[in-house]
């Protein structure tokens, strides 16, 4: 069985930088990601509110800025290395990937988050054919077309005026009657000619036609009738859900089932730090998350210190 100082479970900014502190100080570090390391914001388009960045960098940039300052120090990468398992096994944790059982003193857990579904009907057998959750992946196969977001945060909006790169036409929804955005983004998105906002609306179908989305039904929460509204593609942005499930059963969730963690990052189960999108708390974004993971690895470092001296 493999032994690890600090296995971090999952490759976004969080573990990421998490891996950074924690191979730099010579800790043996392992990264298991289950896809590609770099997280949700290598999906981003384009990041603007990143520190040393004036100009704005695109959000695979930085991914593999940080991929590559990693590895410099030392972290090792298990790529689409699933973990399936995290057991406690004395002070220590077995770490069980793609069936491989791996001996870690210490984990970082940076799953992040994935993002929330409508439930509505049409929405999963139209996956694919119309619907998505990626406008930098998905936006470029509806040139000219009619297409919907569906949302009114700052990742709604600004996902909003991406699709204005390729759609004719972008309705952004809101269940309100105004966005929660950051004020300097709906700036921009009232600005721009190609979005109508439609406020007061909820979706409750997506209709689609020969295996492809050609509009949604529309519910309004003013009073005002519903509607049905013929577009080409539909992209959601309504939240979302914490991947937490690894360690339900040993660590403290709150209500969302977000890991509740203190200011360092550790949780509720002594030698289980978390950082990013996982853990609770309001602002996700990659400065945070970047944040986060230093200050995880940072007190497992510690924590791994204190442990080696009591021996």
């Amino acid at each position: 069985m493999e032994e690890i100082d600090i296995a971090v479970i999952g490759g976004g900014p969080a573990g990421l930088t998490a891996a950074l502190y924690a191979a730099r100080a010579r800790a043996k570090t392992v990264v298991f990601e289950s896809a590609m390391p770099g997280g949700q914001i290598v999906t981003t388009d384009w990041v603007e509110n990143y520190p040393g960045f004036p100009e704005g960098i695109s959000g695979a940039e930085i991914g593999d800025l940080m991929l590559r300052q990693a590895e410099r120090f030392g972290a090792e990468f298990r790529t689409f290395a699933e973990v399936e398992s995290i057991e406690p096994e004395g002070l220590d944790f077995v770490v069980t990937a793609d069936g491989q059982a791996h001996l870690a003193k210490i984990v970082i857990l940076a799953t992040g988050a994935v993002p929330k579904k409508l439930g509505v009907p049409g929405e999963a057998e139209y996956t694919g054919r119309g619907v998505s959750w990626c406008a930098t992946c998905d936006g470029a196969l509806f040139r000219d077309k009619v297409v919907a977001v569906i949302g009114g945060g700052d990742a709604a909006v600004e996902e909003a005026m991406f699709l204005t790169k390729f759609a004719r036409k972008v309705h952004l929804i809101h269940r309100r009657d105004e966005l929660r955005a950051t004020k300097c983004i709906q700036e921009q998105c009232f600005a721009n000619e190609k979005i109508e906002v439609r406020w007061s609306r909820v979706v409750t179908a997506v209709r689609g036609e020969e295996g492809r989305v050609v509009g949604i039904d529309l519910a309004a929460t003013n009073g005002e009738p519903d509607e049905h509204l013929p577009l080409d593609g539909i992209f959601e942005f309504v939240g979302v859900d914490a991947k937490s499930s690894l360690v339900a059963e040993l660590c403290d969730l709150d209500e969302a089932g977000f890991v509740k963690v203190d200011v360092n990052g550790l949780t509720s189960y002594p030698g289980i730090y978390a950082a990013g999108d996982v853990t609770s708390g309001d602002l996700k974004q990659v400065v945070t998350a970047a944040a986060q993971g230093a200050s995880a690895a940072f007190e497992a470092l510690r924590y791994l210190d204190q442990r080696l001296c009591s021996i």
